[in-house]
């Protein structure tokens, strides 16, 4: 099973599908809320470039936002 980690917020709707989807598909997944850590939420802008959420980062290979299509592809579901 590859590496899944969420970089999310909890009030952000496309963050809360993804989790959804993950838990739906049986995919184990690390959800880091970025408004309690800072130096995650760092980490999130050094992989992604980008400050929104949902950061999906399969194995290495960053989704910004949830893009459903492109989540499957990674996890070859």
């Amino acid at each position: 099973m590859k590496k899944v980690i969420i970089y999310s917020t909890p009030t952000c709707p496309y963050c809360v599908m993804a989790k959804e989807f993950f838990t739906q598909n049986k995919i184990e997944f690390v959800d880091v809320d970025v408004t309690q850590d800072h130096e995650k939420a760092h980490e999130m802008m050094e992989k992604s470039g980008q400050m929104g959420v949902p950061v999906i980062d399969i194995e290495g290979k960053i989704i910004v936002g949830f893009d459903k299509e492109a989540v499957k592809k990674e996890l070859g579901i």
